[in-house]
Formats: structure tokens, sequence, C-alpha cells
């Protein structure tokens, strides 16, 4: 793979605040295998790097139409990323992607706001706890964003508005990828998102799985592996890293004392919260807050 980018980050004060759906930032990048990332051109305003992940203001699209490689979010383990697969990235939710060291990846993204596009991304169909959208080599998709790379290098008057509809017919074929997807998904798939779901509410309390198996009518062994079997990690575990990485947020957005940060997160000691978190995370979190 060659280098080449294309970044866009748009002047906030000179944006359409009337358009139903807003961009601000616009990329294409094909990252070579081998090297650093995110590539150290990438916009200040969306860097990351892994050890932290990040989390965004505003929605984005990120199509990965070459390579392969990893990615996590709040409530979901590591994924594996194939060439075909858009991810979508909510505002608030922390998550870290990266490509395979030996593949690299060919990425398009596009970051937006605005009524319409909060209101079609709240839809039953749309989950953040569940981002990862399968739609192979899709031309249309690939098409509709150089006519937007195209639109905004020439930036003719009333581009924002072309910009905006251009945007909202890759949302359209989101939309259409995810009611095609969500209706080859089985039953055992169903009862696994709805459970997902309920740890996700009650993520800092204590769960008694086998009352959540009953309450979905199947057992307690069934539940166990037929989670294990589609998120690739165990209730336990699903349910211990979302508390971990909850923790990890609170360490870096708030002032709240570790002890405190325990108790909110359900642990029952902050020695226990320490030792399980180097355990799981390979870090101290009074490492992380002496950093901060």
């Amino acid at each position: 793979m060659k280098v080449f980018r294309r970044y866009f980050n748009f002047n906030e004060e000179h944006i359409d605040k009337s358009l139903s759906v807003i961009i601000h930032t616009l990329g294409h990048h094909v990252h070579p295998a081998y090297t650093p990332y995110p590539d150290v051109k990438h916009p200040d305003s969306h860097l990351f790097n892994w050890e932290k992940g990040r989390s965004l203001k505003e929605y984005q699209i990120l199509y990965i139409c070459k390579g392969e490689g990893v990615f996590e979010s709040t409530g979901m383990p590591p994924q594996v990323i194939e060439a075909g697969t858009i991810i979508l990235l909510y505002p608030g939710v922390w998550h870290r992607y990266k490509p395979t060291e030996d593949t690299g990846w060919e990425e398009y993204w596009v970051g937006f706001s605005g009524s319409y596009a909060s209101h079609l991304l709240e839809q039953e169909c749309f989950n953040p706890q569940s981002p990862i959208v399968k739609v192979g080599f899709n031309v249309e998709f690939l098409a509709t964003f150089e006519r937007l790379f195209d639109v905004v290098e020439v930036r003719e008057e009333s581009y924002q508005k072309l910009a905006s509809f251009l945007l909202l017919q890759l949302l359209g074929i989101v939309y259409t990828s995810v009611l095609l997807s969500n209706q080859k998904i089985s039953r055992k798939e169903k009862i696994i998102g709805e459970v997902k779901k309920e740890i996700n509410e009650s993520w800092n309390q204590d769960i008694d799985f086998e009352q959540l198996a009953e309450r979905y009518h199947t057992s307690y062994a069934w539940l166990r592996k037929t989670f294990k079997e589609i998120t690739g990690t165990s209730l336990n575990q699903y349910h211990l890293l979302l508390k971990l990485r909850k923790a990890e947020e609170l360490i870096h957005e708030t002032t709240n004392t570790l002890s405190e940060i325990a108790v909110q997160c359900g642990f029952e000691s902050v020695y226990y919260f320490s030792r399980i978190y180097k355990t799981k995370m390979h870090v101290n979190p009074s490492e992380i807050r002496k950093s901060r």
C-alpha cells in the first residue's frame, strides 16, 4: 500500500447549523503495514492512541474497505475487523481501533451531527453496543464518499448543502444494511443482544445471571454457552470488563478518589478494584491517575 491521505476539518464558525446533518470532519487514508497507527498527520481534534482510546463529540462513520484490524468499545470485547466493515461511532462512547500490523488498512470516515442524524441513529435497529455493520466491498458506498470529497475539495457555493445530501445517502446505505442484517439474526443472537443490553444498563450492580436466564426462558447453562459463542467472552468477564472500562472513564474524567470510583463501579473494596484492574488492564489505576 502507498500512503494516501485526505483530511478535512471544518471551521465550526462557518458551519451551517440549520442543516439536518452537519459534517465536522471527513477523511480517507491508506495506512501501510508496519507503521504506527494512527498516522501522525491525523487531525489533532480526533487523534488518539491505543492505550487511552478516545470518545468523540459527534457521530462518525468509519468504513474499512481494505485490510483488517481490531476494534473495541465500552461494553464490547475486542472484535476482528475485516475489509468491507462499517463501524458506527457514537458521541461519548469510549472506543479504540487499529489495523493489523502486517496488513495495514484503507479507511474512509465522516464525522457528523444534526437533528436527523440523532433521530436516525437512535432508531431501534441501531445500538451503540453493536456498532459493527458488514457491507462488503460496496461500490455505491465508496462512490458516494468520493463524490463527497469532490464537493468538499471544490467548495463552491452551497457546497455544505450538497455535502449534507451526500451524507444522507451514506446514512441511507448504512440504514438499509442494518435492516437487512437484522433480518438474518437468529433467535439466540436476539436473546444475547437483549442480555448484553441489560448488562450494560446495570453495569455497576450485582447481576443474577440465573434469574436473567429465567426471564428469557432459557437455562443458565444455555445462556453461558451461547453468550461465550456469540461474544467471545463469558458473562462474568463481559460484566467485569464493562465495569473496568467505566472505571477508566471516571479516572480520566473526574477528580473522584480511587476508593470512590471503586464503590461507584460496584467493587467491594479499592484493594480488590486495584488488583483486578492491574490483572486485566496491565496497569495500576493509581498510575493512570498520576499521569492524568
